[in-house]
């Protein structure tokens, strides 16, 4: 499976997330997940809400448009992107510095 797929009109995204970074920032792919570094603490969700804040302003969507499926409190996250983004336009914006 590819870290970034079509799914429900819209895509799925994962994600291994490494919380208390020195700055947010996507590492590339490792292990059929987009690799994370997030400055936020994984202490009250506070990691999650900022992946959802973070990918939304890198994929240009609204906050709302992004919901964590998977992983809530581990590292290995699944992403649903509710926007009309195809897969190849989604992989470009997050991988391109």
């Amino acid at each position: 499976m590819s870290w970034c797929s079509a799914a429900d009109g819209g895509l799925r995204i994962a994600v291994q997330l490494a919380p208390n970074a020195r700055q947010n920032e996507i590492c590339g792919v490792h292990d059929d997940a987009l690799r994370i570094r997030l400055q936020a603490q994984p202490i009250e969700g506070r990691a999650n809400e900022a992946l959802l804040r973070f990918l939304a302003d890198r994929l240009s969507v609204p906050k709302s448009a992004v919901t964590l499926l998977h992983g809530q409190t581990s590292k290995r996250k699944v992403v649903r992107v509710a926007a009309p983004l195809s897969v190849a336009d989604a992989e470009g914006r997050l991988l391109s510095g």
